[in-house]
């Protein structure tokens, strides 16, 4: 008897991601406040089965490990991941908040039989052969419904390589667009800009607070996870990607938003994986600018935050024409501005001698350029 019952729990593993997908899709139908109903009991025994228990009448009793797997591969067969991030955000509450658990578990799950170094099953299956399934996530932050579930999910799959490569390298029908699978990205070509990661700049500066903020944080993520894909993805898209950060993020009209971007754009430049990137980044004339006028900003954050941004090109023993231009037509300006700069700080000792250490550096600048020994990617005239 009790071998008849477990293959009668064993059953709704099988069938619960075609009745979810059912559901899902007569949502906007007549009847769509009783199907959200149907689909809400659908997730939650979903939830229940993926953590490991499986809430029955009156007792809960653990579900198997081939459970599971039936589950999770139900789900990839039904394309349910993918449905579920289109309609995340037309789900009712609770049924968000089991929709993010279940992502979460299903990205995390491997088969028992599986290496514990092997990628999650659906993971693999996703940004091999259905990225739309991460860009649909990203695309959580178009309703401020679906954006703290949806970023939630990001955050965490953002671990893996590959997931955050999908992601960089979206460019809709490009060639070497990641929509078509990991193995199909061409990272040496540039992105046109319309691709999903490009959207987080107004994400970011244009949606509602909790969105925003929730937004940045994945954005964060994106750029300082991983050592090798990004600073290739920046020095590959250099002109593009700063020349939005530079105008969308670090000239926002948000103070939380510029004061963040900032504060990022420092931590990228002072990564030494991105090496490459900061060269080409002081070599421009036109981003010292932006830099000073921060440091001339009515909030002291925001001047606190630019200034180890404007450091870089101040230690930079290989300052480019530009740059050197700059500085020397300011220097006794300069001077003055930094010796009396954010004077309140009076218990920050690292702050006390970078900030003499620019006003030595530049009050030693030579009287006119010298042609720099070592150019940037993209050096600055």
């Amino acid at each position: 008897m009790s071998f008849l019952f477990g293959r009668a729990r064993t059953r709704p593993a099988v069938d619960l991601p075609k009745q979810a997908r059912e559901h899902l899709t007569k949502l906007e139908g007549p009847n769509g406040s009783v199907k959200a109903e149907e689909l809400a009991r659908v997730l939650n025994q979903m939830k229940f089965i993926l953590q490991g228990t499986q809430a029955n009448v009156g007792s809960e009793a653990d579900s198997s490990p081939e459970q599971i797997y039936q589950l999770v591969t139900g789900l990839i067969e039904e394309d349910l991941l993918y449905l579920l991030a289109v309609n995340l955000w037309r789900l009712p509450f609770e049924s968000r908040k089991d929709t993010q658990v279940i992502f979460s578990y299903v990205f995390r799950f491997r088969p028992p039989t599986g290496s514990p170094k092997s990628d999650p099953l659906a993971l693999s299956y996703v940004v091999n052969n259905r990225p739309q399934v991460l860009l649909e996530l990203c695309r959580g932050y178009e309703h401020k419904e679906s954006a703290t579930p949806a970023g939630s999910v990001l955050r965490e799959v953002l671990k893996s390589e590959a997931a955050a490569a999908i992601i960089l390298y979206d460019d809709n029908e490009e060639s070497g667009s990641s929509n078509k699978g990991i193995n199909l990205i061409d990272r040496d070509r540039r992105q046109s800009g319309d691709g999903v990661f490009w959207r987080f700049f107004d994400w970011i500066d244009k949606s509602s607070f909790e969105v925003a903020a929730d937004a940045f944080t994945t954005f964060r993520e994106l750029l300082t996870k991983h050592k090798e894909l990004v600073p290739r993805y920046l020095s590959v898209n250099f002109d593009l990607f700063f020349d939005k950060y530079n105008n969308i993020l670090v000239q926002s009209n948000s103070y939380v938003t510029k004061r963040q971007s900032i504060k990022l754009l420092g931590e990228i430049l002072l990564d030494r994986s991105n090496y490459s990137v900061m060269t080409a980044y002081v070599d421009r004339g036109e981003h010292l600018k932006i830099c000073m006028n921060l440091l001339r900003d009515d909030r002291k954050m925001v001047q606190y935050e630019g200034f180890h941004v404007f450091k870089v090109f101040v230690a930079n023993p290989h300052k480019s024409i530009a740059v050197q231009k700059i500085l020397l037509m300011n220097r006794e300006k300069l001077l003055t501005f930094l010796s009396h700069f954010l004077e309140d700080r009076t218990d920050d000792e690292q702050f006390i001698d970078e900030r003499e250490f620019l006003i030595k550096q530049i009050r030693n600048m030579p009287p006119s350029p010298v042609p720099p020994q070592r150019h940037g990617m993209s050096g600055g005239t």
